[in-house]
């Protein structure tokens, strides 16, 4: 059957579309044609066991606003990601290597991550609000307010094997109509763990400017981004009261003067992999042991804001640039529910 006009058009849209995401769309960014890939550096000899010197950074998709919050979902064989300010969330499909939509409007969808029934946790910038997308589609909100004031924007998301949901609630997403809806800030930046089973919303800790947040492998530590202080840093804190609150807050890691971290995620050593960057040389992604030290570093062209461990075994980083979406497979897992 001949084609028409108006397939013509769709077929044309559907092209431009995906020319959009292909990995050539920008520049700035060359593959490695040797190995091991130059870009990913070791700073400690510790390191050098989880870098694979026969496998390379790879550019799978750029064309973004800015990338935010990657998160794999392996019964898909997919990895879903936000471009915040274009409001929508965008899936990498591993095994075709396709990029399309996976949802727009989003809300600006900011940090996602699966709960431990497998379905997908959300933080929205513009619904104020974290939601649960069930089997069926169906969305459900799971916070929106705290003391019957509205959240600000949440930004980015964990859940804990007791099923309960932390998050944090800066107000990025409300300081102007960018990655929001520009509001009124009724509530201070504070880091929230919601109690899935009774509905309670309660504050974790306050006056960081909060930011990524993760949990070691074992679940008795958490990181928080504390954007607060001056540099930035990240503070590690001792979960307690049967993993429903934190005590003992102390810095983790100095970030340096223009360093900038913003989410991460723990492998089962108990690394942390985090986003990084406001400049040439610090760009892409840093990598701490368990004591603090920097041990590695991936050098990319431009800020990473978050990671995710993703693949059939759960090596392969998944790593959300500004424009970008990136991935390597290192030597190493991540945890379980990072």
């Amino acid at each position: 059957m001949p084609m028409t006009r108006r397939d013509m058009l769709r077929t044309g849209a559907a092209v431009a579309a995906a020319a959009s995401y292909a990995p050539e769309a920008l520049g700035g960014w060359e593959p490695s044609e040797t190995y091991p890939d130059p870009i990913i550096k070791i700073l400690d000899p510790s390191f050098a066991k989880y870098r694979l010197n026969n496998a390379g950074v790879e550019r799978l998709a750029t064309g973004m606003r800015w990338s935010e919050g990657p998160v794999w979902m392996g019964d898909w064989r997919s990895l879903l990601w936000s471009d915040i300010p274009n409001n929508r969330i965008m899936r990498f499909d591993e095994e075709t290597g396709q990029v399309t939509v996976f949802r727009k409007p989003s809300n600006n969808a900011n940090g996602n991550t699966r709960d431990r029934q497998g379905r997908l946790v959300t933080c929205e910038h513009s619904g104020r609000r974290v939601t649960r997308t069930e089997f069926d589609g169906s969305i459900t909100v799971l916070a929106d307010k705290f003391e019957g004031k509205p959240l600000n924007s949440p930004n980015d998301v964990v859940v804990k094997s007791d099923d309960s949901v932390w998050f944090s609630d800066p107000p990025a997403g409300i300081r102007g109509n960018y990655e929001g809806v520009q509001a009124p800030i009724e509530l201070p930046a504070n880091y929230y763990r919601l109690d899935t089973k009774t509905g309670k919303l309660t504050v974790v800790a306050e006056g960081l400017g909060a930011n990524g947040l993760a949990f070691s492998p074992d679940e008795k530590r958490m990181y928080l981004v504390d954007m607060a202080s001056t540099p930035r840093s990240i503070k590690v804190y001792d979960v307690v009261d049967d993993g429903t609150k934190l005590a003992n807050g102390r810095i983790f890691v100095n970030c340096e003067p223009n360093g900038r971290a913003d989410g991460y995620r723990v492998d089962v050593d108990g690394n942390l992999w985090c986003g990084w960057g406001t400049g040439p040389d610090i760009n892409g992604v840093a990598v701490f042991n368990p004591d603090g030290k920097r041990i590695g570093a991936i050098s990319l062209p431009e800020p990473c804001a978050n990671v995710c461990f993703g693949g059939r075994y759960r090596n392969r980083l998944f790593i959300a640039g500004g424009h970008s979406l990136y991935s390597v497979y290192v030597n190493t897992q991540g945890v379980r529910g990072g």
